[in-house]
């Protein structure tokens, strides 16, 4: 050991320096850089329970179904009539024996169904496996779309997460204004289902006198327009295509100046889109989302490339909004608001000051201990525990971490924590000069007694803290972010860092002779 600049001295050092430099933000608004974000519980916001409608989902998985088959057997040349989809069925009319085989492989392919066959008749239905499935799928898939929606909508760290079997519970921090708040739950809600469906130009101009059952009856559907919802315009309920297809959205604008949204499909939506206009010359296509008409325009030639244009006297936030919705899919199944809770920034200002009471009750009791009971050595812990609280505070702002309540609990936590390492170590070098052992060797051995017991201590809190995090709900995986940073952090600054100021230190320490100055403790009584 000699006293000199060591490498476990640089590297607390560049930790406290770092830590510092990268924390300053989090403190101080006027200074850039990345900032840690706060949890709905300390700066207020909006919590939201939703319900999924799973049954809906099922009706979806079979208008797909008859889509797909419509196409196939379109394109197959395969004779088919009255192919209808309903809420626990596909049915058609095979009209040429010959090609059963060949239906029987496309249905075989696409999901796992049970299918009823008499005298050319089939019914198509869903196994009850099947059902679960898809149900289940239903939620997971309408959790990712939400949370990628509020991402690209520009919200901080929203939390969504699963409740139960079919619910999901939304936290958005920082909503504060009813403006905010509507356009966030329009975004959520939005079902962003977007179809290509023809008209049924034979029936439409009966469509004021027609009612739902007569169109169901007839294979088609009547839906409002966007713009108007008491003009009505007859479909056909099978859609030629939905947004399953889909791409790419975003807003453009028209020749007009007036927000339009402009979307791109795969290849095979690309394919039945060309097919489609190319054979309905001279008909009608509509663009339908969420069950309203945006346009019908009359196709002029064949549409190939696989684009087209939605437009309906949008603004640019609502047009910015769709897209948003396009862009991150479909909910799978509509959702429903079961509960919606506002949390007024006063109550995150209560919180902030009550955790920031008990941080600094804690770390001043704890400083202030450090420092009578163990001397110098008190006080280059309280360093180490200052780095750590920083470098905890500029690994949050760095990766975008949201401090929650029970964040703020963690980092009280890691206090005593990162102390404790700190006094098993003074109190291994306190029983080596007991022994009468020279300081630089007390030193030395009380490190290495003392680091096995703490890696092993941290390692086991570390693992638990990960558990945490991969099965916790919102609040437990804040609580377990701040316990995992400051684990790491601890490592940094109480053993390796201290270790290392000793180092430089030691002979200092040794020349001196003032055990009790530097660890409160005189050798030789």
């Amino acid at each position: 050991m000699k006293g000199v600049f060591n490498l476990k001295l640089g590297v607390f050092l560049l930790a406290f320096i770092l830590g510092l430099a990268l924390s300053l933000p989090s403190f101080f608004s006027s200074i850039s850089g990345p900032k840690i974000t706060l949890g709905l519980d300390l700066q207020g916001g909006l919590n939201m329970l939703l319900g999924v409608k799973t049954d809906e989902a099922i009706k979806t998985k079979y208008k797909s179904l008859a889509s797909s088959l419509g196409f196939y057997t379109q394109e197959q040349k395969i004779l088919i009539d009255s192919l209808k989809a309903s809420s626990d069925s596909v049915t058609f009319e095979l009209l040429d024996m010959d090609e059963k085989r060949k239906v029987d492989e496309f249905l075989g392919k696409n999901g796992h169904f049970r299918i009823d066959f008499d005298q050319g008749r089939y019914r198509v239905t869903l196994m009850e496996s099947e059902i679960a499935s898809i149900k289940n799928f239903a939620v997971e898939q309408a959790i990712g779309t939400i949370r990628n929606r509020l991402d690209q909508f520009g919200l901080a760290e929203p939390s969504v997460t699963k409740q139960g079997q079919d619910y999901i519970l939304v936290e958005l921090p920082g909503i504060k204004s009813a403006q905010e708040e509507q356009r966030a739950k329009e975004l959520i809600a939005k079902s962003a289902h977007l179809q290509m469906m023809a008209v049924d130009e034979a029936r439409n101009d009966r469509v004021a006198s027609m009612t739902p059952e007569e169109a169901e009856r007839l294979g088609s559907v009547i839906l409002p327009y966007a713009q108007n919802e008491q003009a009505k315009i007859l479909l056909k309920a099978i859609p030629i295509l939905d947004g399953s297809m889909l791409t790419d959205a975003r807003v453009a604008y028209d020749q007009n100046n007036q927000p339009v949204i402009n979307f791109s499909l795969d290849s095979q939506g690309a394919k039945i889109f060309g097919d489609f206009s190319g054979k309905n010359i001279g008909n009608r296509m509509a663009i339908v989302l969420d069950n309203k008409v945006y346009s019908a325009p009359v196709i002029r030639e064949r549409i190939g490339g696989g684009s087209g244009q939605i437009s309906g006297g949008f603004t640019v936030d609502q047009a910015s909004d769709i897209a948003i919705a396009l862009r991150s899919g479909a909910l799978p199944a509509p959702i429903e608001m079961l509960e919606k809770r506002s949390v007024g920034p006063s109550l995150g200002s209560d919180s902030i000051m009550a955790s920031m009471i008990a941080l600094a009750s804690g770390f001043a009791l704890v400083v202030l201990f450090m420092m009578f009971y163990y001397g110098m050595a008190g006080v280059i812990a309280n360093i180490a525990l200052v780095a750590n609280l920083l470098l905890i505070i500029a690994v949050m702002a760095l990766f975008g971490a949201t401090l929650t309540l029970p964040g703020m609990a963690g980092i009280v936590l890691t206090v005593g924590m990162a102390v404790d390492a700190n006094v098993i170590i003074n109190e291994r070098i306190r029983e080596c000069l007991r022994e009468g052992k020279g300081v630089i060797k007390a030193i030395s051995e009380g490190y290495a007694n003392a680091s096995r017991a703490i890696f092993d201590s941290n390692l086991t809190t570390l693992i638990t803290s990960v558990l945490l995090y991969a099965y916790g709900t919102g609040p437990i995986k804040g609580f377990a972010v701040t316990i995992s940073i400051g684990i790491v952090a601890s490592v940094i600054t109480a053993i390796i860092g201290t270790h290392g100021v000793y180092e430089w230190l030691g002979p200092k320490i040794a020349k001196s002779q003032k055990t009790a100055f530097w660890f409160g403790f005189k050798q030789g009584k």
